[in-house]
């Protein structure tokens, strides 16, 4: 038998292997790698990655004889059979689907522009684009965007419909469409449009652009209608909330950012507390894990407390929208709760593993889904090292609840740190201190607005008391975010793909074992001094141009639209209007070290965004100039026509669907027909 001081001695790593059943664990790794090569490379390589990690655990079944009962099968054999089951089931299953996806009619006619109408049923709640004002034309929200799945497709004047499937994005009107359902059937006519590349793994097959309102709509489901009546019961309880974070509450209860004004988005954003505003795994936490504790202290059993608790789960996420990405979260969250509900806290690891073989296989994209890597990894830290780290804050003096949600933070932000400079580039410097600040303010704000909503739909007037309540959380959530925002040098520029994500988890690694000793922790500090004083005023004060890795640069041309797109290729530049002067967009191209133009596209023939084209084709080599159908006014098309003659530029028109491609760039022609 082991003592606890034993138990003290053993290896970290064996002390977490004796706390969380990792069985699974390699058929969840064999089920996203194997959907992560196909979706990438092809379907082939979903049937080649699958069957050959059954062939190895064939192997490890053949040199590992079974145990006679009545002892435990060992460890090694439930794992190899569990790769074996999975591998095979991921290279039939989503490799026929991926084989499918790969062929897809509705991307062929999307290639084709074709116009079409389809069936449709809505996976997601209508999100409106907010537009701004131009030209003396008041902004505001005219359209908006719609995930649906495709269910039929007739073609322009056809009369027969023939079945379609995939995920679509609608960019449709507001008549008769902002106030859609998901689940809802209806029709939609329009063109149908290639995607944009998506880095979050949902990218659809299709874009269908939608010319009026919808046809053959079908009446939403009860449990919909009850779920828009809680949104609509929590945004009129937050109307008579201060200017400026009314919106926040249903932001932060159910992501309905609809009320939240741009500049307060853009804080959020630029604070890396955007999550905040995005129903995910935090969001399950807070409510699944208050009513957990609720229902333990009132003495239910444990098995009472799992059932309760999954119904509350399914519960909110219905009414925050029930699209994949929540669906998935709610699950990476349950499965951990339910295990500690029911007392087996050791097979939250399992249960893990099980939701991440699960989830990959009913919806293969979320293997090059960040928002999924991001949520695993981070449920993952929170099962292997949140308790552990918020005791060691407690034998610091920091009180038992703000310890646990100090941990969960710091857990969760060091966790997902190298998956994000991985996808993105950025180790955000100040993220990890601003979200420590606004979670203990988003717990109890988040609790409060979910009572709210949950009063309005029956006394309306106590949803509003209970509403102004969370004022001073969400003003100190404003606040944090405004002040973060505007932190000059709030990211460090970070190598991207998993070169960078390997690199930061091994830093992170070594800064988290190097706090173990008194030593390292007082040079760590040292060093972090140095970087504080000597790189981050250098950065602040005198930063370089253009910045490492830039994609985009809005010249100063005065009046008008200069653009400067990076292809990806050093001094290999793509320019967008070139301003009404020749020394504008010059002096832009001489700072940005520009040596080739492959491409200028004039977005139209206004003198101020076609006055320094004769610059660019004279001072630099230029591999065609674009336009697209306009042709007025007539002196200015004269005037290109002969700038692009005299250099001898070829001048080519875009037509709507066309695609142009650099190794770091893609255009896509979305108008004007």
């Amino acid at each position: 038998m082991t003592t606890p001081a034993d138990v003290s001695l053993l290896p970290w790593w064996r002390r977490l292997a004796g706390r969380i059943d990792m069985r699974l664990l390699p058929a969840a790794a064999t089920v996203w790698l194997a959907t992560l090569l196909g979706i990438d490379l092809g379907w082939a390589w979903t049937l080649v990655c699958g069957f050959a990690c059954g062939a190895m655990a064939v192997t490890v079944l053949a040199t590992h004889p079974p145990v006679l009962p009545p002892r435990r099968p060992p460890t090694v054999r439930v794992a190899a059979w569990a790769v074996l089951v999975c591998g095979v089931v991921t290279a039939v299953w989503t490799g026929a689907r991926l084989h499918h996806q790969a062929g897809n009619p509705l991307a062929d006619m999307a290639r084709r522009s074709e116009s079409v109408r389809l069936r449709v049923q809505l996976t997601d709640l209508p999100k409106p684009i907010v537009s701004a004002g131009f030209a003396g034309r008041p902004g505001g929200v005219r359209s908006v965007l719609i995930p649906a799945d495709a269910l039929a497709v007739t073609e322009e004047w056809g009369t027969n419909a023939r079945p379609a499937d995939g995920p679509v994005l609608l960019i449709a009107p507001t008549r008769g469409w902002r106030n859609l359902l998901r689940g809802q059937q209806a029709d939609a006519s329009g063109e149908l449009t290639v995607p944009l590349p998506s880095s979050s793994g949902d990218a659809p097959v299709a874009v269908l652009r939608v010319r009026g309102p919808p046809s053959a709509v079908t009446p939403p489901s009860l449990a919909q209608r009850l779920a828009e009546d809680l949104r609509r019961g929590l945004r009129t309880a937050a109307a008579g909330l201060p200017d400026g974070v009314h919106g926040l509450l249903p932001a932060i209860v159910v992501g309905d950012r609809t009320q939240v004004d741009q500049s307060t988005l853009e804080d959020f954003r630029l604070a890396g507390s955007d999550y905040l505003m995005a129903v995910g795994g935090l969001h399950f936490m807070v409510v699944c894990g208050a009513v957990l504790w609720l229902l333990r202290r009132i003495g239910v059993g444990p098995r009472t407390c799992a059932v309760v608790t999954g119904f509350v789960l399914v519960c909110f996420a219905e009414v925050a929208g029930g699209e994949p990405n929540v669906l998935r979260a709610g699950i990476m969250v349950g499965v951990g709760l339910l295990a500690l509900a029911t007392g087996r806290a050791r097979s939250a690891g399992s249960a893990l593993a099980g939701s991440v073989i699960v989830l990959t296989l009913w919806r293969p994209e979320f293997a090059t889904d960040v928002g999924f890597a991001l949520s695993v990894v981070a449920t993952g830290g929170m099962l292997l090292l949140a308790r552990p780290t918020a005791q060691a804050l407690e034998r610091r003096g920091v009180p038992a609840g703000i310890a646990e949600l100090l941990a969960i933070a710091v857990v969760a932000q060091l966790a997902t740190a190298p998956v994000i400079a991985a996808a993105y580039g950025q180790v955000s410097v100040p993220s990890l201190l601003a979200n420590a600040l606004v979670e203990p303010a988003f717990v109890p704000a988040m609790l409060v607005g979910a009572l709210a909503m949950v009063c309005a739909a029956v006394w309306p007037w106590l949803a509003a008391v209970i509403a102004h309540v969370t004022v001073p959380e969400l003003e100190w959530l404003r606040l944090v975010a405004h002040r973060t925002a505007r932190l000059p040098g709030t990211s460090i520029s970070w190598p991207t793909g998993w070169l960078g994500g390997v690199a930061l988890a091994a830093a992170v690694v070594a800064t988290v074992v190097a706090l173990r000793f008194r030593r390292l922790r007082a040079l760590m500090a040292a060093v972090l001094v140095g970087v504080f004083v000597v790189v981050v005023p250098v950065k602040v004060f005198a930063p370089g141009w253009p910045p490492t890795g830039w994609a985009m640069v809005d010249c100063d041309v005065g009046q008008g639209d200069g653009e400067v797109l990076s292809t990806g290729q050093p001094g290999r530049d793509v320019v967008v209007d070139t301003g009404p002067d020749e020394e504008g967009i010059d002096d832009c191209l001489n700072t940005l070290d520009a040596r080739r133009i492959p491409l200028v596209i004039l977005s139209h023939l206004h003198a101020d965004h076609v006055g320094g084209l004769a610059a660019v084709l004279r001072d630099w080599p230029v591999g065609a100039v674009a336009v697209g159908p306009s042709r007025v006014p007539g002196w200015a098309w004269t005037q290109v026509i002969g700038e692009a003659a005299a250099a001898r530029v070829p001048l080519v028109e875009l037509a709507v669907g066309q695609r142009l491609s650099w190794p770091g760039l893609t255009l896509d022609v979305l108008g004007p027909v």
